[in-house]
């Protein structure tokens, strides 16, 4: 299992436990994804539906797997076959045979026997599972093999009545996490890091922002996360106030400082991080002065993190803390009781205070329980950023002209533990002094 840092015994675990959460003579079909195209006859890099890859760890498109909670359950796999002229252009396949021993499957099959033996296997259950609405294209086939079974409604096939989404039931296994995958999580977290730590020693006036992304991509690939786990934000200036910036090609410029967003990924799990610092030398002061106040913002969240905590109890604590500081600057002016009752503060913080973390960088789980109507509390194993930000565009003619142009964003990813909490992102350096001994040349 190359593409995985995590023992086949895990993957047969998670398959096993999905099962008993399906109904009795049930089937699950859950499929890969299918490889791109970006232009003509090239794909984009393949990237695994992350559902798929989480019970299977098999990382080739097109492939499907069958989950059957039956009096003797089974777990099926349908993979490309192998194909020596197919595989002289796109690489080797694992096929067939392989996959049942290397992957664990009771059974395993070539793609091209789908449609006849599918069906099958779907007859007399009673209930069917997939990620409804997630691809079209394969919502649409799992139709037409249950076409087939009512046409052969004479001959006593019988397809099942039931149909259940099942994403939901694989969100919550991934919203806690294994210690396999923690110290995935942990290394991927070290290797953004170092790249986070070359782009403040790379970064000074005259270079372009995608520049300093082609250091971060080095960092990344050079410790074995080979891509990105998400298009890098490279921001100089007022650059940082628009949130998605992924153009990175302009200068930078000294005086300025620039917000970098990014994270590697390995093995599938990503890095989310940002840091925020001067392009090169020291932080202006009213600079340092937004900056520490959003470093404190974040500092004080994260030590609230233990279990039963919600995110959004932490999201008023930050917007306590940003609005205090913004009255104490003079950016905000009134009351503070009422400033916090307007949630004032987000005119600056226009965003939410983090997220879950995992195989998506935005990860999947609901953040309320209970048919939605309570907050989630954290449980240990939950893994999440704290991202607090202040973003004050240069246009801004409401606020002193010092203030104008700076964008800061500190993130961190968090595991939530037993005692408290763990930070994972340990050598990303944040506090002023760290940041400057890199950032003056």
């Amino acid at each position: 299992m190359k593409d995985t840092l995590l023992p086949l015994s895990e993957f047969t675990l998670r398959r096993q436990n999905f099962i008993k959460e399906m109904s009795d003579n049930s089937i699950a079909i859950i499929s890969a994804n299918s490889e791109v195209t970006r232009s003509n006859d090239t794909e984009y890099l393949f990237c695994q539906d992350k559902t798929f890859y989480y019970l299977t760890g098999f990382n080739e498109p097109d492939a499907v797997l069958l989950l059957i909670n039956a009096k003797q359950p089974q777990t099926l796999l349908f993979c490309l076959a192998k194909d020596p002229l197919a595989e002289v252009w796109h690489g080797k396949r694992v096929g067939a045979e392989q996959a049942k021993s290397l992957y664990g499957f009771d059974e395993c099959f070539s793609l091209e026997q789908i449609d006849d033996l599918l069906p099958e296997y779907v007859a007399g259950k009673s209930q069917i599972y997939f990620c409804q609405g997630r691809n079209k294209v394969f919502d649409e086939r799992i139709f037409s093999w249950l076409e087939k079974l009512k046409a052969k409604a004479r001959q006593g096939s019988r397809a099942p009545q039931t149909f259940t989404d099942c994403s939901s039931m694989v969100d919550e296994m991934r919203l806690i996490k294994s210690e396999g995958e923690l110290e995935i999580m942990r290394k991927v977290n070290e290797i953004s890091g170092k790249a986070h730590q070359r782009a403040m020693e790379k970064s000074q006036h005259g270079v372009f922002e995608y520049q300093i992304e082609a250091e971060l991509l080095y960092e990344f690939a050079r410790n074995g996360a080979r891509h990105a786990a998400y298009s890098s934000i490279v921001a100089g200036g007022d650059n940082a106030n628009i949130l998605h910036y992924t153009n990175n090609n302009e200068v930078l410029k000294k005086g300025d400082l620039l917000l970098i967003d990014a994270g590697g990924e390995l093995a599938g799990y990503a890095a989310d991080i940002t840091r925020t610092f001067p392009v090169e030398g020291k932080f202006t002061k009213p600079q340092k002065a937004l900056y520490q106040l959003v470093l404190d913002a974040q500092q004080q969240c994260i030590a609230a993190i233990k279990p039963n905590q919600t995110l959004a109890a932490l999201n008023v604590l930050c917007c306590e803390v940003l609005t205090k500081g913004l009255v104490e600057l003079g950016i905000l002016a009134g009351e503070l009781e009422d400033l916090l009752a307007d949630k004032a503060c987000k005119k600056y913080f226009i965003h939410g205070l983090g997220h879950w973390l995992g195989l998506d960088v935005h990860d999947v789980g609901d953040y309320q329980v209970e048919d939605k109507k309570q907050l989630r509390p954290f449980e240990a194993g939950m893994v999440m950023t704290i991202e607090p930000g202040l973003y004050i565009p240069i246009d801004d003619n409401s606020v002193d002209e010092q203030w104008r142009g700076i964008g800061i964003r500190i993130e961190d990813n968090v595991l939530v533990t037993e005692q408290g909490y763990e930070n994972l992102t340990i050598n990303a350096p944040k506090l002023v002094e760290e940041i400057e001994s890199l950032t003056i040349k």
